[in-house]
């Protein structure tokens, strides 16, 4: 199989792993190497629930008996679609009302992007230095980081980049911009965090010229950091909000999220403001409803913190420069990227999983399912200790 994957299944790097699995189940992956590798990492902070969880597992098998996709979105009224757009409304902040379901966090970034223009009439948009949005056309527009952009211009015009946490920068911000777009922990840059009331000044700043504030929760969305969403730390609501990742429990799906004001005007003027097929299919909300449930009514939120502190007691070695990030998203300082790959596969040879970041490779990436239980965390962060002690 590890033959015909390198050859028939087109690649992301020169470097794939090409770990062959067997099954997933909890906290752990199976290989068919017959070890079982505990799982830091989450399908990079996509398993909210770990793997194969079993209220995820039945809502997909029920869902599956009675039906797949029988309509374009917006069309026909789905039983499951809608219990999961009514409940992520009952789970928010006002004036968060409406979701427009799609299939990928970057479809769901799209998507946004064209609602704030379109609301706005606007055309400009400011974004910010070492942000990741994904990679669609739109997405990688906004994302801040020249090297991964580079090869694929011309991308959308009209985008201006500001530094995180900078307040000065927010004068960039003006009554031509459509909207601002922000991770509210900037992710593949290391997961860093806003600092003091940045996020109040910003939304101020938005408020202040007209424009919208959208936040990327790609990543933390569904609990990681002990909120549903990470802007409930902040004490503040975006006029748009991006969700992917975490909230399919491990299928594929993406969403947006606003007043019913903002998202009407995709409705017209032109209609299909914003088209999808497959966006709403019962099964991914079937699998994605579940999840939600299961984040809210579990109790795994008010755990976070506690899992937090115990990684960060334990996680405390020389080698290691800082910690970076909130609740379970996590970014270890290692110094040096390659070093830091190195001790990625030797954790992996140990039967763990971790990763890096995507623009800072000496950080660590340590991302794992809410459902990690404490001796588990230790067992993990014993071995991350015993391959740091190596020469």
């Amino acid at each position: 199989m590890q033959n015909d994957f390198f050859k028939y299944q087109a690649q992301t790097t020169q470097f794939a792993a090409g770990f062959e699995v067997e099954k997933a189940e909890g906290s752990y992956i199976y290989g068919k190497d017959g070890r079982k590798y505990l799982d830091f990492v989450a399908g990079v902070s996509a398993n909210t629930l770990g793997h194969s969880h079993p209220k995820i597992i039945s809502a997909i098998k029920d869902q599956a008996d009675k039906y797949l996709h029988v309509m374009v979105y917006g069309e026909y009224a789905q039983e499951m679609p809608v219990k999961l757009c009514k409940l992520l409304a009952e789970a928010t902040p006002d004036p968060l009302e409406v979701t427009y379901l799609v299939n990928s966090g970057a479809e769901a970034i799209d998507g946004a992007l064209k609602l704030a223009k379109r609301y706005t009439g606007r055309e400009e948009i400011v974004s910010f230095h070492n942000s990741y949005h994904g990679n669609t056309h739109g997405a990688l527009s906004v994302s801040g980081n020249e090297y991964h952009k580079r090869e694929f211009r011309p991308l959308l015009p009209l985008v201006d980049f500001i530094e995180f946490n900078k307040e000065e920068d927010l004068d960039n911000i003006t009554h031509k911009t459509a909207c601002v777009i922000l991770e509210t922990i900037q992710g593949a840059a290391g997961f860093l965090l806003p600092e003091e009331d940045y996020l109040k000044k910003l939304k101020a700043r938005c408020e202040e010229v007209g424009a919208l504030l959208i936040l990327d929760e790609i990543q933390p969305g569904f609990g990681r950091t002990g909120k549903l969403f990470a802007f409930e730390h902040y004490g503040i609501v975006p006029d748009i909000l991006v969700m992917g990742k975490g909230m399919g429990g491990g299928v594929p799906v993406g969403a947006f999220m606003s007043s019913s004001e903002i998202m009407e005007s995709l409705s017209h003027s032109p209609k299909l403001g914003h088209i999808t097929t497959f966006g709403g299919n019962p099964l991914i909300a079937a699998a994605s409803h579940a999840t939600l449930k299961e984040v809210l009514d579990s109790g795994l939120m008010s755990e976070i913190a506690e899992k937090e502190k115990l990684f960060r007691d334990l996680l405390v070695h020389p080698k290691i420069k800082n910690i970076n990030g909130k609740g379970l998203m996590l970014a270890v300082n290692l110094g040096d990227p390659e070093y830091t790959l190195h001790v990625a596969k030797r954790c992996m040879e140990k039967g763990l999983i971790v990763f890096w970041q995507l623009y800072r490779n000496e950080y660590l990436r340590i991302s794992p399912p809410l459902i990690l239980t404490l001796d588990q965390i230790m067992l993990g962060c014993k071995i991350i200790l015993e391959v740091l002690d190596e020469a």
